[in-house]
């Protein structure tokens, strides 16, 4: 069938505001849509850009709002956003970020976030053996938070940034939930700063929004809310 592909378009070196431009593309509805941008990109405009990797959802590179959700150009089929012939399919970059060329944003606010929380392993006491071991229950406390691409959906899904852009963010929140509750770990009071203030997990509103948009089912939301009981918990306890 033949679908629409309705792609913003912004070069900020010549453009002053994003247009949007219309490409008539043959799909087939198990095409990914990230096949079908190729194919744009390939076939009808070279100038298109956007970002692409692995193709199988773990690179988190492709990541864009498509119909207004954020989503993964490789996980996503054309029949779960165009379900009859001419359908539009609306494609836009992420959201709070600048624009570098149409689909390609800078990520470097993200990822300065995301640094903030020392997302790596913190413990200076000696190994008794050759490894810290852990139980299987101890590693499922956080196991699934270890499933993070940093595509940034649950960022740009989330409403917060829109009236807060200073806000931590849910994937760097739940990546210093990953090691908070990894039983190996002795980071707590270094990640404190960057977690309990204003910006941090508190100005998290329980919308959701970042546990629906991730592409690897991760439940961001339900970390946020640990991690803060976890920071309320300690709070009291110094009390």
């Amino acid at each position: 069938m033949k679908i629409n592909l309705e792609i913003q378009r912004f070069n900020p070196e010549t453009d002053r505001e994003p247009t949007f431009q219309s490409y008539e593309v043959d799909a087939e509805p198990t095409d990914r849509l990230l096949d079908v941008l190729m194919r744009v990109k390939r076939f009808k405009d070279g100038t298109l850009a956007f970002r692409k990797s692995c193709a199988h959802g773990v690179c988190g590179s492709d990541a864009m709002r498509i119909n207004g959700k954020d989503r993964l150009a490789c996980k996503t089929l054309v029949r779960d956003v165009a379900d009859s012939e001419g359908a539009k399919v609306r494609i836009e970059p992420l959201r709070y970020f600048p624009v570098v060329r149409d689909l390609v944003v800078d990520q470097n606010t993200f990822f300065d976030k995301y640094r903030s929380v020392k997302p790596f392993l913190i413990n200076e006491e000696p190994v008794k053996e050759k490894e810290r071991i852990q139980s299987q229950e101890e590693r499922d406390a956080f196991d699934d938070a270890t499933n993070c691409i940093l595509c940034c959906s649950c960022y740009s899904a989330c409403p917060v940034p829109g009236g807060n852009p200073d806000f931590l963010g849910p994937a760097a929140i739940a990546q210093a939930f990953r090691f908070l509750e990894d039983s190996r770990d002795r980071g707590f009071r270094d990640r404190l700063s960057a977690l309990d203030n204003p910006n941090g997990v508190w100005a998290c509103q329980n919308h959701f929004e970042c546990t629906r948009a991730c592409p690897r089912g991760i439940k961001i939301t339900k970390h946020i809310n640990h991690t803060k009981r976890r920071i309320k918990s300690f709070q009291e306890g110094e009390g």
